[in-house]
């Protein structure tokens, strides 16, 4: 039987997550950290989705996009699925699936949660004991949420 397709719906923002298999690291160093971003930059540019926050954990990451298109976010993700596991595998020589299954993602229906959403992205790092504050992480959309950075693609 085929799968069912998510609820994605054009111009709403979405939290997305998409974890690493049997909890493996999806990222070993900063060179991958950057392809990942690089990544997201490229392909959410093509499919015209907004990226407003995001963090990368060793084994997971979070996302809050949104879709100017019911098809743009999976066509993204996707796309970034694809070729971060090419990636990845090459360079880490070795071989298989990274993800644990497809990307969840939940529809944000209001403003409240939207806030609350970012919140919850942003202190990801501070509640696993990586860092003590959230601008202390480099990997995440924070920095550039308080001022401390400019990330030209993070769409306020």
């Amino acid at each position: 039987m085929a799968r069912q397709p998510r609820l994605t719906v054009a111009a709403y923002p979405h939290h997305v997550i998409q974890r690493g298999n049997d909890r493996q690291d999806i990222v070993r160093d900063d060179a991958d950290r950057e392809r990942l971003l690089a990544l997201w930059q490229e392909h959410a540019q093509t499919f015209k989705v907004a990226i407003h926050a995001y963090v990368i954990m060793d084994n997971h990451f979070h996302l809050l996009l949104t879709p100017e298109t019911d098809d743009g976010l999976p066509q993204m993700m996707q796309a970034v699925g694809r070729a971060y596991v090419r990636y990845f595998n090459l360079r880490h020589q070795r071989t298989g699936t990274l993800w644990e299954g497809r990307y969840r993602s939940n529809l944000i229906e209001s403003e409240r949660y939207l806030l609350a959403c970012m919140v919850y992205i942003d202190l990801n790092p501070v509640r696993a004991g990586m860092v003590g504050q959230a601008a202390d992480f480099k990997w995440s959309s924070h920095r550039h949420c308080i001022g401390q950075l400019s990330d030209k693609w993070v769409t306020p």
